[in-house]
């Protein structure tokens, strides 16, 4: 009796994380939208305040609210009736289950906020990614600079400071690998992916090296399958280049959350 009581407690605690998560997760996709437009183009994410990219006219509060506002404007401006892309609400959406999932997948520990970090500027590069080719150091080192300290907060609080060095070495690991790979073949790997590599190093290797092993191959593995798809369908030649910090983020964020089981498997072997 007991034992269920605590069990459905600890599903109450992760479900009401979740969903304060994925509440800011609403807001904070809204913020990424101005980063992955704005960064690019060497424009300030501060100034001006948003606007409607045809008219210039300042989008008010009320006409702000992440997804909401998109659904009642029916996906147009309201001062120049200029289509606004569907993208918009969908990185809010997308960045809200991102953080719900992160919220449910580390209740109870300190380091929530390191991995929500994490997880906004996985989005943001990957979409700044997909549409310039470029992993842009503009968020890169900002995300860096404040997640990995949040996760050693996090660790300090949660008395697990050894998995914080572990998150250094797996940083540095991944680092070294991807660098000899840039090193060999330079237009296959660019430098961008060697800085991110760092990064996700450092949060898989928090979770253990098995995580590392795991979350860089399956940003391997989704690069490869995709590519193959890609040059099959005929959208891309052998020659043409593809963007492969998406891929990067989706294998270590997928591994992040879900991976645990399947390393298990295999250890199991």
């Amino acid at each position: 009796m007991i034992g269920a009581i605590m069990r459905t407690t600890v599903l109450d605690v992760s479900a009401v994380t979740a969903i304060i998560c994925g509440l800011f997760g609403l807001a904070v996709g809204s913020f990424l939208n101005v980063v992955i437009w704005r960064v690019p183009r060497r424009e300030s994410i501060v100034t001006p305040a948003s606007h409607c990219p045809t008219c210039d006219r300042p989008i008010a509060p009320y006409d702000n609210v992440p997804v909401v506002s998109w659904v009642l404007l029916r996906g147009h401006c309201r001062a120049c009736s200029a289509p606004i892309s569907a993208r918009y609400p969908a990185v809010e959406l997308l960045t809200a289950l991102c953080f719900a999932a992160v919220g449910a997948r580390f209740s109870g520990s300190w380091v929530v906020p390191a991995y929500l970090v994490f997880t906004a500027g996985l989005i943001a590069l990957s979409l700044i990614d997909l549409d310039h080719y470029l992993l842009p150091n503009r968020v890169l080192y900002p995300v860096g600079f404040v997640s990995v300290p949040l996760l050693f907060l996090g660790a300090v609080i949660d008395g697990d400071l050894g998995d914080f060095v572990h998150a250094l070495l797996g940083g540095v690991v991944a680092f070294a690998l991807f660098f000899v790979i840039h090193t060999i073949s330079p237009r296959g790997l660019g430098f961008g992916d060697v800085r991110l590599s760092f990064l996700l190093g450092i949060f898989l290797g928090y979770l253990s090296w098995w995580h590392v092993a795991f979350g860089l191959f399956a940003g391997f593995f989704l690069g490869a399958v995709v590519g193959v798809a890609l040059m099959a369908l005929g959208k891309r030649g052998r020659r043409q280049h593809i963007p492969f910090g998406p891929f990067l983020a989706a294998g270590a964020f997928l591994v992040i959350l879900v991976g645990q089981p399947l390393i298990d498997w295999y250890r199991g072997f």
